[in-house]
């Protein structure tokens, strides 16, 4: 299966997962756990900053269509497609990522550094997503547990997303 084709039904199944499914559960009334930014994170290493962003802005416009989010959706993807190659180029080895491997995956990063990688651009995402959405520091403690709650509820998904479908060397 092509690339292309791989991230279409990705950022399908992504999308659709997380609004008829993840959007009715939440834990608490505090944690909403978000596993559609896994779209931008498994998008392939030599995929080109602007490509990633425009990415981010439809897959954020999507979701925001969906929860009735006027842009908070696409301003927490548009940044974490930003800062994405950053993330990559600090946690990459010395010598990079060999130019063969098409995406970040337990498989090609390894088990700590994809880890790493995803709990970061999650973390960035929550906070973006909290702030503007919550937009006001009345209660920053409330706002801390959401993001940090959610983080790892999220990042939870992510890793066993990514351990169920992860593709052996």
């Amino acid at each position: 299966m092509s690339i292309l084709l791989k991230n279409i039904i990705r950022f399908i199944l992504l999308i659709l997962v997380q609004v008829f499914v993840l959007n009715m559960i939440r834990i608490h009334q505090l944690v909403p756990p978000y596993i559609y930014m896994l779209f931008i994170l498994l998008l392939p290493l030599n995929t080109p900053r602007p490509a990633l962003q425009l990415l981010g802005l439809l897959l954020g416009l999507t979701l925001d269509m969906f929860m009735d989010t006027p842009g908070v959706h696409a301003a927490a993807c548009v940044v974490i497609a930003y800062l994405r190659p950053f993330i990559i180029n600090i946690l990459s080895p010395q010598g990079g990522y060999d130019v063969n491997m098409k995406t970040p995956s337990i498989t090609t990063m390894g088990l700590s550094q994809f880890a790493i990688y995803a709990s970061v651009l999650v973390l960035i995402h929550n906070i973006v997503y909290f702030s503007i959405s919550i937009f006001g520091l009345k209660d920053p403690l409330y706002l801390l547990m959401k993001i940090l709650f959610s983080t790892a509820v999220s990042l939870f998904l992510v890793l066993i997303y990514e351990l169920l479908f992860f593709e052996r060397k």
